[in-house]
């Protein structure tokens, strides 16, 4: 039988697939996005993580055990894209005070907002799935984008070719597992909408991104 997160993803693969075939991403493998809009990404996508950071905060104090706990707090300590973001944002042409001065933008608000009222309103669990997909994703961009012969993007597509999300899509997907093996239907069908929710926010960002959404008044 599948593990949760196996059907998660199965039930969310139509989305996924329209993820994978953005227009944003397919122009990055082809070194044809515009550089604007690369710029754009990198300072939506570090205001996104902090966001991520803080949701990971909040699920700290969910943990039901010690062993949990510990886990939980390895995933604040390794901020793995975090030295990517530096040196893309130098060879992108800003600096980290150009991006400090990035406001997050209509979807990536909600996105954010998302994850931290599932924080505040549910367990361990939907957070969890709330945070999934995106490190799931991206870690799966390494099948569907593949490497990029550009100078820039290039090293933007090594990082998830490389697999270098591999343990953090491992242990969001084992906090999701262990959380279903005890959850209530009600509990499972949190964790279902959280995942989906944040699935269709992972399709709306790129979509930001590539339209460099700003507010509209």
């Amino acid at each position: 039988m599948d593990s949760f997160s196996e059907q998660l993803r199965a039930e969310a693969a139509p989305m996924w697939s329209k993820i994978f075939a953005q227009p944003f991403l397919r122009e990055i493998k082809d070194g044809t996005l515009p550089l604007e809009k690369f710029q754009y990404y990198l300072g939506q996508d570090y205001l996104y993580l902090e966001g991520f950071a803080r949701t990971v905060c909040m699920a700290l104090a969910k943990a039901p055990d010690s062993q949990t706990l510990e886990e939980l707090a390895h995933r604040v300590m390794t901020p793995v894209e975090r030295p990517l973001h530096h040196k893309l944002v130098a060879e992108a042409g800003l600096t980290m005070e150009d991006i400090k001065k990035v406001k997050r933008s209509p979807t990536n608000t909600g996105y954010v907002n998302h994850m931290i009222t599932t924080a505040s309103l549910y367990g361990l669990g939907p957070t969890a799935a709330a945070l999934l997909p995106c490190p799931w994703s991206y870690h799966e961009l390494r099948e569907n984008l593949g490497q990029s012969e550009h100078p820039l993007y290039g090293q933007w597509t090594h990082f998830y070719v490389a697999g270098l999300l591999q343990n953090s899509v491992d242990a969001w997907r084992g906090f999701v597992d262990q959380a279903a093996r005890e959850a209530s239907p009600q509990e499972l069908e949190a964790m279902r909408e959280a995942f989906m929710v944040s699935s269709r926010y992972e399709y709306m960002f790129w979509d930001m991104a590539y339209n460099m959404e700003e507010w509209p008044v």
